[in-house]
């Protein structure tokens, strides 16, 4: 059984390969050609977690499943907030053949279906990019979505002001952008084309009033129902489209409160990303329309990257 730490999943799994490889398995997840189960969470307290998600390429392709645990203080310990393995099986044998490193993997995925998402359904002119909350997501976030637009500018918030300058250092100096810390969360949002929520909040963070004509929206952060980044405004002024609208229909927490509120019905998550990407629905209908990509992170994804890199290793 072959072993891929984080490193090599580092070194590898770029955003070049990355990118096109989340796009792809979202196409077929929305095709019904993979085979998954919604995630299963267990509480640990503090808002830790332990998750085991399950699932399958295909009928006979590999695999397999994301055993994960989320422990938000590590990122004041200067260490990842996810852990965990990535483990894959031969679709023709059955037999596991390896395991990745589920935390980087995770990290780069994730912020890679974001940039897939920002392409189909923000405005081909967006240049402004707007991040709520500095960890891990907010550095990866910003590399992936500057492969897919050219960004002009760069505002990160979150609670901690020397954090968030520490985050909007690294990325100017990383991706050679203007990047700036705003005071507060309205300011970061406002006038952005694009806006991306990776924090752990459990209360909403980002208004709908906030939002300008146009633009896209990734609700990132909360992965199951509870926490929520937006308020229900941002809900209800938005064309709301899914990773996977079975798991936003039971796990979608920002959709689930609106949904509690009376302000909306099942039928407000129009659809998946992989619908849009096929062709087969409508993503962005107007430049004054506001878009909504919520992500819940997929197994499909996981499997896709831990397949490619096992591959590569295999040549």
């Amino acid at each position: 059984m072959r072993v891929i730490d984080q490193d090599e999943v580092r070194r590898r799994l770029t955003y070049e390969v990355c990118i096109p490889l989340v796009r792809d398995a979202m196409v077929a997840l929305s095709r019904g050609q993979t085979r998954q189960l919604l995630r299963a969470i267990i509480p640990l307290g503090d808002g830790r977690m332990f998750g085991v998600m399950p699932g399958a390429l295909g009928e006979r392709a590999v695999f397999g499943a994301k055993l994960i645990s989320v422990f938000p203080e590590n990122f004041a310990k200067g260490v990842q907030s996810h852990q965990g393995v990535v483990v894959l099986f031969d679709g023709e044998s059955g037999v596991p053949v390896c395991v990745a490193h589920a935390g980087e993997i995770t990290a780069i995925r994730t912020a890679a279906a974001s940039a897939v998402a920002t392409d189909a359904l923000a405005r081909p002119e967006a240049r402004r990019l707007a991040i709520l909350g500095y960890g891990e997501q907010a550095i990866t976030h910003a590399h992936a979505i500057s492969r897919v637009r050219r960004l002009e500018a760069i505002t990160i918030w979150g609670r901690s002001p020397e954090r968030a300058a520490a985050a909007a250092r690294r990325l100017e100096r990383e991706l050679r952008i203007p990047s700036f810390a705003a005071p507060a969360a309205r300011q970061a949002v406002q006038g952005a084309d694009i806006v991306t929520t990776v924090s752990g909040a459990s209360e909403p963070i980002l208004e709908g009033a906030w939002l300008a004509p146009g633009a896209h929206v990734n609700l990132v952060g909360s992965s199951y129902a509870g926490p929520s980044e937006a308020d229900h405004e941002v809900v209800t002024r938005a064309r709301f489209i899914a990773d996977s609208r079975e798991g936003v229909l039971a796990q979608g927490a920002e959709f689930l409160r609106a949904k509690a509120a009376g302000l909306v019905d099942d039928s407000h998550v129009v659809g998946e990303i992989g619908q849009v990407l096929a062709g087969d629905l409508p993503g962005r209908q107007s430049a004054d329309q506001v878009t909504v990509y919520k992500s819940l992170g997929h197994i499909v994804q996981d499997l896709a990257a831990a397949q490619a890199l096992y591959n590569q290793g295999q040549q």
